[in-house]
């Protein structure tokens, strides 16, 4: 017996949008909330299959980065062969931009049950980000 994806009428489509030429890369998106509390910032970042020890954050440049990568070769050692692969190896990243003053000791990180939580003090500002000016465009 092997094992096949159902397709309904629908399943076409979906795989003509899901060839590399019409793929925007989601799967590398972390997916994020930011939650504000009167004190801090809650940044919910969903690495599900990701292990603690697979995650960095940092803190550089006034942006908090986090990255995550996942290799897939712990599973080749399994008998069998893939029919079909819909989950993400490799690496992902994303930054925020939180402000100069901001140390990497202020920021509080736990992690469980696939979700990575950020703890990000509000600090006032003491320097303005310049505002984004426009050139007109005769």
């Amino acid at each position: 017996m092997m094992l096949i994806p159902r397709r309904n009428s629908f399943d076409l489509w979906d795989e003509v949008f899901n060839d590399p030429f019409f793929s925007n890369h989601e799967s590398k998106v972390m997916r994020t909330d930011i939650k504000e509390n009167k004190d801090n910032y809650d940044i919910l970042i969903d690495l599900p299959g990701y292990e603690k020890e697979d995650i960095k954050v940092d803190v550089e440049d006034g942006y908090l980065n986090v990255s995550a990568s996942m290799n897939s070769h712990h599973e080749e050692k399994e008998d069998g062969k893939f029919v079909r692969r819909e989950r993400y190896f490799g690496e992902c990243s994303r930054s925020f931009y939180v402000g100069d003053e901001l140390q990497a000791e202020d920021i509080k990180a736990t992690f469980k049950n696939g979700t990575l939580k950020l703890e990000v003090p509000k600090i006032e500002e003491t320097k303005k980000i310049p505002e984004k000016k426009y050139i007109n465009i005769d």
